[in-house]
């Protein structure tokens, strides 16, 4: 190559050639960004009525004076659920369940998708569709209630976790991700020296963090927003998860909100109060697995 092409070539890469966008480009690229921005406001809207509503006074809301903005403007009720503990021990409690739930939910869910993604098992063809079916068929609130009283369980943090330990639908989308990891780098561990259990933790699993970040939070937010299973199987109010704890008060059923409604004080911002309180910490999980989650739901997704 001689000097001219060498110029002739450094000129076509600091110069690129600029791709003329058609009006149909670029009036399909307006139209999308007005669709996006108002969906944006659309789902944005209910969270900026809920802090406006926790912070505004009880009269504010009772003649329907708020929007998106507090009107007569106090902490009131933020002090009173705050200094009260007994939302505090209840956060306490969704941590630790949420935690515990997560961590044993994407393990067991792993273990249980990594062979079902294995075409050489032998009793592949059984067990998916045994898999699949309990995902449409199941036995039941009684059932499950019964099983854990005799398992002695009742009150108890298994009693809460154990009933929403593996669902169906995580696993076949952790076995479609599982699928299409080369099989390759799995042989290879095993030359290295790499028993089944290594080449999982060791080679699967940080090759998996796409759908592992996906799943977690979808599990996350399934344990987390869970009010059902205390509902069921726990009596003592001191092991209340917080979902459970807002839908008493929601329902009025709660000490706190029919001593507020009787006093005249706080009720309705009482409940947006402690909404805004349980929704915040899932809302701040997103930013951080959000470069994860669509791809973990893209391959994790994709047919055999």
């Amino acid at each position: 190559m001689n000097r001219a092409e060498v110029k002739g070539t450094t000129a076509i890469h600091n110069n690129p050639v600029r791709i003329r966008e058609s009006r149909g480009y670029r009036t399909f690229t307006v139209f999308n960004t007005i669709i996006m921005i108002l969906i944006s406001a659309v789902t944005l809207y209910p969270f900026l009525y809920l802090a406006a509503q926790s912070f505004s006074s009880q009269e504010a809301i009772r003649d329907g004076l708020v929007s998106i903005w507090p009107v007569g403007f106090n902490i009131d009720t933020y002090e009173t659920v705050l200094k009260k503990g007994d939302f505090i021990g209840y956060y306490g409690n969704t941590l630790l369940y949420t935690a515990v739930g997560t961590t044993f939910s994407l393990l067991l869910s792993a273990m249980l998708a990594y062979p079902l993604s294995k075409k050489s098992l032998r009793l592949n063809r059984f067990l998916t569709p045994f898999i699949v079916f309990t995902m449409y068929f199941g036995g039941g609130m009684i059932p499950n209630y019964v099983l854990m009283t005799r398992l002695n369980l009742i009150d108890n943090l298994a009693a809460f976790v154990i009933p929403s330990l593996i669902s169906t639908y995580y696993v076949l989308l952790m076995k479609s991700f599982f699928a299409g990891v080369p099989s390759e780098l799995e042989e290879a561990g095993e030359m290295d020296g790499l028993n089944k259990f290594g080449v999982f933790f060791r080679i699967v699993l940080p090759l998996s963090m796409p759908i592992m970040a996906t799943m977690l939070l979808f599990y996350a937010v399934g344990y987390w927003n869970n009010w059902f299973n205390a509902f069921l199987y726990i009596k003592t109010k001191a092991k209340w998860p917080v979902a459970y704890y807002l839908k008493t008060i929601i329902s009025g059923t709660n000490d706190a909100t029919q001593a507020s409604e009787s006093g005249g004080s706080i009720a309705a911002n009482l409940k947006s109060c402690c909404m805004l309180l349980m929704a915040v910490p899932i809302i701040c999980v997103y930013p951080f697995i959000q470069k994860y989650y669509v791809q973990g739901m893209m391959l994790g997704g994709v047919k055999e």
